[in-house]
Order: C-alpha cells, then structure tokens, then sequence
C-alpha cells in the first residue's frame, strides 16, 4: 500500500510556548523533528543497538515486564487469531535485560519471533532514567513510559489522552486517522483488545477493500510520519494511529497526560453503560432516549437547567468533585440493584 498523500505536518524548535499555544489548540498530529536529539539516550540509540542497551541497563531496577512474542509466522503483526476467541501471540513476564538480550541476539536472524514490550513506566522499571531525558513540552508530573521492539506492527487504535512519543532508536512510522474516521476503521470488539483499546480491523498495509470498502475514505483523510531517532510525534486526544517499527531494533519513550480530572470519570464506560441500557431499546424508545442526550449531556438546545437555581439543579449543575463522587455512588446503587 503506498503512503497516505498528507505528511503530518512538521515542527522544529519547538518551544513550550508554542506547543501550549500553537500546536495543541489546532488539534492536528505534529511532527517535532529533533526535539530530544539532545538526550543520551538517542546518542546511545545513534551509536548502536548495544549501545543503547547498555545504557538502558545502567537504569535497570531488574524488574519483570510483561511482554508480546509472536511466532515468526505472523510477520510481526500482532493480531486476533483467525476466529477472534484469542490472539496471535503470547504474553508472559520477564525482565527488561532478557527482552533486550534477545533483541541483539535477533538482529542479523532474517526472521526472528517477534518481540513487543510497551508502555513500562520509567520510574519503575528504569529509575533515574526521566533525569537525564526530559522533555519540557509536558508536565514534570507526567510518567514517561518506555517502548522496546524489533521490526512489529501496532494495529490502528486510539489512546483516551494526549501522547507525545519520541524515538530513541530505530525507525518508525506513524499512519494517523482523525477521530472521527472511526466510522470507516471497521473497529473491533470493545471489551477483548490485544492491549487496552479498541483496534481497527483492517490491515493497512494491506486493506481487503472488498471486505472494509468504507477503509478507502478513511484512507482519503489519513496522514503519515517517518520519525528517526531524536524525532518526536504529537498525537491528539483520540487520534488513531497504526505504529509501524521500521528497524531490528527500536526503542521509544512516549508521555500520555489527559486534562480531564480524575473524579470526572470514563466517557468510554459510560458509552458500554449506553450498549447496555439503550441499544437494546425498541427504535422509537431508543430515539426519545437520543433526544434526552442530546438535550441533557450534549446540551444541543442550550444550557438545559437554565430555569433552576444552582441549588435547585442538584446533579445537572456545575460538577465538582464533591458531586462526582455523589453520582458514583448514585450509580453504584442503581447498578448492583440490577444484577
């Protein structure tokens, strides 16, 4: 499959200002070229696969991480089997100097199993390592998390926050959808996903369009990035991305943060709590409830308690913590009277 017409559009000297000015507000992806070049890591990452893991090592808290390992035959996609009761590959614990033991010892080997660790928080796993590689676009309080692979496919899924990801070492490439192309993604089950969200069932790099013909419009609006290493990526708030490690060796540290507080709770449960009590409602009922949404949650027709004082609007009113943890507990009653 060629590459999508639109690169994602390209930064350099990116200041914290501008990040918080110019690049989050428009809401597009943003390649940072060069953005932690100057990081030790990258150097090691530069010099060699060795090098890098070497460094890494220095860090290492020997802890265990749970890792993919996927059987040649899937080419380095990791995937649902071909039935979707399981998957294509193998998950198990081990530490992170066995993972890059095997790494280098897979690198000159023309078809290797393919390896997959993703998302070890730093602090954790490689303690003392954000000391010597920080990125000032985030807050101090992010936790960075750490990638480690050899040549993988990551299918298209969303992350529930902002991501920026940068490379270390290796290749990668970035095929990124706005949100609302989720339409023509042909997404996957909600509940059973091979690491936490949903994917897209179509394998891009290869799309059977007789089956997802909706892909060819999704495909109209994607756009790409190749990063090397001391490149970054901006990934916007639900923006799908298909993660392509180009390399036998890739290493990638990325931050995810989200400005919604904590109390507010998952828009993503609340939509499997509406699978649950409205889909399945006869049309016209379903419909009066699409109405109520649209009025009460999405607030189309204005602010809908409007007539009321503030004490009288009661839950409909400017939420707080404080009422946040009234309606859990509102809602944790209601449901385990329905069981």
């Amino acid at each position: 499959m060629p590459l999508p017409d639109s690169g994602v559009r390209e930064w350099r000297d990116v200041t914290p200002a501008i990040f918080r000015d110019e690049i989050m507000p428009a809401g597009q992806p943003a390649v940072l070229r060069g953005a932690v070049a100057h990081w030790p890591s990258v150097r090691a990452g530069r010099e060699s696969p060795q090098a890098m893991a070497k460094y890494l090592l220095d860090f290492d808290a020997r802890a265990a991480t749970e890792i993919m390992l996927g059987d040649p035959a899937i080419g380095g996609r990791f995937f649902y089997n071909d039935d979707l009761t399981g998957v294509n590959f193998q998950r198990r614990q081990q530490p992170l100097a066995q993972s890059l033991a095997q790494l280098i010892a897979n690198l000159d080997v023309p078809d290797p199993p393919a390896l997959y660790v993703g998302a070890v928080p730093t602090p954790a796993l490689l303690p003392g390592l954000a000391l010597e590689n920080t990125l000032d676009l985030v807050a101090p309080s992010v936790v960075p998390r750490l990638w480690l692979s050899n040549r993988v496919t990551v299918q298209a899924h969303y992350d529930l926050s902002f991501n920026v990801a940068c490379v270390l070492a290796g290749r990668r490439r970035f095929t990124l959808f706005p949100p609302e192309q989720f339409v023509n993604l042909y997404v996957g089950p909600l509940e059973f996903t091979l690491a936490g969200q949903p994917i897209s069932m179509v394998r891009i790099e290869d799309p059977d369009h007789e089956r997802f013909p909706k892909f060819r419009e999704a495909w109209r609006h994607a756009q790409y990035a190749e990063l090397e290493p001391g490149d970054a990526l901006f990934i916007p708030y639900m923006w799908w991305h298909h993660v392509e490690s180009l390399s036998t060796f890739n290493v990638l540290y990325n931050y995810w943060w989200d400005d919604t507080p904590p109390w507010q709770g998952s828009a993503f449960e609340a939509m499997l709590h509406g699978l649950l009590a409205v889909r399945p409602l006869p049309p016209e009922r379903r419909e009066l409830w699409r109405q109520l949404f649209e009025h009460y949650v999405f607030r189309t027709a204005g602010d809908p308690v409007s007539h009321l004082t503030e004490r009288q609007q009661g839950i409909q009113g400017p939420m707080t913590p404080k009422l946040a943890e009234v309606m859990r507990q509102h809602l944790a009653g209601m449901l385990s009277r329905r069981r």
